[in-house]
């Protein structure tokens, strides 16, 4: 079964609506994916009942899936989550507190660009770029820049103003990945570390320490990754005694480059069983 299982929505820095998402998937045949948005979960249920509604059942799977963005010595460390109880009243609390902290860091940044740079952007212009309760984030606060004519493209605006050394910019205060990855695993799910590469030298020694508190996949296939990469971090996984996943990391079509298709990534088949596979090992572990 070919399979996605990194994908965004407009729920969080996509621009597809899940529905969107699932046409698309269905019409480059893929079987099953994984909507990964930011920090919540709530465009799977959105994907589900449509899903249901125009009886695509047959057609397509999808798996309820999170990416969660945390910090760890100045790295920004992507958790992704497969398969977790959405109930799960800690799992719930911490989709709550990366939403609290989104909203904190741009309310400031746009206090900041008013006053250190006269470019007056009101939170609730933020707000009408993301779906309802979607995560905002550092992509519309860009958006918000250049229609507020600070900039006169997206590129700019991250260069001059989304950056750490920008002085009106403010780190998120966001969860650690220790903390995510325990937490997805608590609430029944896979934590998984998302395009390792991304994290230059550091990536071995992290992934064996969140291996203590519950990791158990890396994402060894992704757009980013080039074919060493991807055996680089698959042989790692296997010698950890880890799961490999993969997915196209899916925002939005590249006018520049082509078209950035669901699957376009080449996924083995086996990635999406292993992912089961796992995901009914720890049910197991649970019950016994």
């Amino acid at each position: 079964m070919k399979t996605d299982l990194h994908i965004h929505t407009y729920f969080s820095d996509g621009v597809f609506t899940p529905e969107k998402i699932v046409d698309t998937a269905i019409e480059v045949g893929l079987g099953s994916i994984a909507i990964t948005d930011h920090d919540n979960i709530l465009a799977y249920d959105v994907a589900q009942n449509y899903i249901k509604e125009n009886n695509l059942q047959d057609k397509i799977e999808i798996i309820r899936g999170i990416e969660v963005n945390t910090l760890y010595k100045n790295y920004e460390v992507h958790i992704l989550g497969y398969f977790m109880d959405p109930k799960d009243s800690d799992f719930q609390n911490l989709i709550k507190a990366q939403q609290q902290a989104r909203v904190k860091q741009t309310k400031e940044i746009l206090n900041l660009l008013n006053k250190k740079e006269g470019i007056k952007i009101k939170f609730e212009d933020i707000k009408k770029l993301v779906a309802p309760n979607g995560s905002i984030g550092r992509p519309h606060i860009a958006r918000a820049i250049t229609s507020a004519g600070g900039t006169t493209n997206v590129m700019d605006a991250y260069a001059k103003y989304i950056h750490v050394d920008s002085p009106v910019y403010v780190q998120r205060k966001t969860v650690s990945p220790q903390d995510a990855v325990e937490i997805i695993y608590d609430a029944g799910g896979i934590p998984v570390i998302a395009h390792p590469h991304d994290l230059e030298n550091i990536a071995e020694g992290l992934i064996k320490d969140l291996m203590n508190y519950g990791l158990r996949g890396i994402e060894a296939y992704h757009r980013k990754h080039s074919p060493a990469m991807v055996e680089y971090f698959s042989s790692m996984a296997e010698s950890l005694g880890l799961i490999v996943t993969g997915g196209s990391d899916f925002h939005a079509p590249n006018i520049i480059n082509g078209q950035i298709v669901l699957g376009k990534n080449f996924i083995p088949e086996w990635v999406y069983d292993k992912l089961v596979e796992e995901k009914k090992r720890l049910d197991i572990a649970a019950v016994s």
